[in-house]
């Protein structure tokens, strides 16, 4: 998603975002009794499940908040945003059913759809973004911090549908391992140029995770495909890496600003 920008001014009241993170959870809960009703009679979702995405989906609306609240003083969430949380809600829901891998073998078919649905949601809040033509780092953190969390949920799916090693995490983590390194070496910190390489790894390595899923995959398909994935992202962390390296020697003087490698 582009991010967006609202305008903003001293005098305008802030927007409560609480009816719209109370309709996420609504939506939440509406998802996982869909997939109770198309259980096997013998087998439900239970009330672990309902309990790890409460607190999970509790958990985001949280940095949300905090997120909000330090930001500018936005009159308006957007519509760019709330299509955002939408892929928030769904993505959360995801994360509780993978941790439950009787049930995710089970459902794994609606799993990778329900994937494949954040991703097409990431291109619509995207264009609505672009189409109004609004902008924030709000909107643009939101949607990056997202994108991460989805390729670390369907990591976990992997591992526990035993369709892969726990290797495959590292694609999961790399961003994160990439932000703690930048706390130790400040050259990390410095925004990174768009690139359409990255996007290009970044969109193979979710589409990857999503077909893995598949009942109908092999485990050998899922390795070597993966495999490449991990390949592939672990290169273009090194090309991010020596040109922030390289920028700062020829730049010395340039303040280092939080980094922002997104994943999409």
């Amino acid at each position: 998603m582009d991010s967006i920008t609202i305008d903003t001014d001293k005098h305008y009241h802030r927007a409560n975002l609480m009816p719209e993170l109370l309709s996420g959870l609504v939506l939440m809960v509406v998802l996982l009794v869909l997939a109770d009703v198309i259980l096997p009679v013998h087998v439900s979702v239970g009330l672990p499940v309902y309990g790890l995405a409460v607190a999970l989906y509790t958990l985001l609306a949280g940095l949300i908040l905090w997120g909000w609240h330090t930001s500018a003083n936005y009159r308006d969430f957007g519509w760019a945003n709330r299509v955002t949380l939408l892929r928030g809600m769904i993505t959360v829901t995801l994360a509780a059913l993978a941790c439950f891998p009787d049930l995710l073998t089970i459902l794994a078919w609606p799993f990778a759809v329900s994937s494949l649905a954040i991703l097409l949601l990431d291109g619509v809040d995207g264009a609505i973004a672009r189409s109004s033509g609004f902008k924030s780092a709000f909107g643009a953190r939101f949607d990056m911090e997202l994108d991460a969390l989805l390729i670390v949920v369907l990591c976990i799916a992997l591992v526990n549908l035993d369709k892969v090693g726990l290797w495959v995490l590292a694609l999961g983590v790399m961003r994160y391992a990439f932000i703690i390194a930048g706390l130790f070496w400040p050259a990390l910190q410095a925004p990174l140029p768009e690139s359409f390489w990255r996007k290009t790894v970044c969109v193979w390595q979710i589409v990857t995770l999503m077909i893995a899923i598949l009942p109908v995959v092999s485990a050998g398909f899922a390795f070597w495909t993966l495999a490449l994935a991990l390949v592939l992202l672990v290169y273009s962390f090194a090309l991010d890496t020596v040109w922030l390296v390289r920028h700062r020697r020829l730049n010395p003087e340039q303040v280092t600003e939080p980094q922002s490698r997104s994943p999409l």
